[in-house]
């Protein structure tokens, strides 16, 4: 079992209190809502670290990212490195959210897939009037079309990850060294 719905996730972490909760979400994102104990560490920071988080990781690991996408990458690459118990909570906060599960909450941020709804719908936008003058302008909008379908079928995001490097997306910043931490301390739990 690979994904998790929420209330599944609830019950596991009811369960069993030393699950790790990793939110692969960017600072800013978690910032705004977050599953009270997770810890965060966005998936670039995975992607980083990933032989760090598979020697310090012990028990089962709880993924949660805001739509489930990033988070299922996150455990695929985990996976690969050799991490097998791992989850993914179905749908991401935002299931979590709307099966009124408990968040605490921060100051209120865009998620990544918005702020990509709105670059790439501007981007469109601007192209389609821009092509009223100059034509050629409509390539542009065509470009971000063909970007965006090759991201739907390839469950990736280029937009969103250069959007994530954003100083916004980064506000706060992640402790890396403190999560690392975080997990060898579950992991030392869940051995006792």
């Amino acid at each position: 079992m690979s994904r998790i719905d929420a209330a599944s996730a609830r019950s596991l972490i009811a369960a069993n209190p030393d699950v790790l909760v990793v939110d692969v979400r960017t600072s800013a994102e978690f910032e705004s809502a977050h599953i009270e104990g997770a810890i965060n560490l966005p998936l670039d920071q995975v992607d980083a670290h990933l032989q760090r988080i598979v020697t310090g990781a012990g028990g089962r690991m709880l993924l949660i990212c805001q739509s489930g996408n990033r988070a299922e990458r996150a455990r695929t690459a985990l996976g690969d490195a050799g991490l097998s118990d791992v989850v993914v909570l179905d749908g991401g906060m935002n299931s979590w959210i709307a099966s009124g599960a408990p968040v605490n909450r921060g100051r209120a941020r865009w998620s990544l897939e918005r702020q990509v709804r709105l670059v790439a719908g501007s981007i469109v936008l601007t192209a389609a009037v821009a092509s009223l003058w100059a034509p050629p302008a409509v390539f542009v909008a065509g470009f971000v079309g063909a970007g965006l379908t090759f991201a739907a079928l390839t469950d990736t995001c280029a937009m969103g990850m250069m959007l994530a490097k954003l100083p916004y997306n980064r506000a706060g910043g992640v402790d890396v060294e403190a999560a690392i931490a975080r997990l060898r301390q579950g992991s030392s739990r869940a051995g006792a």
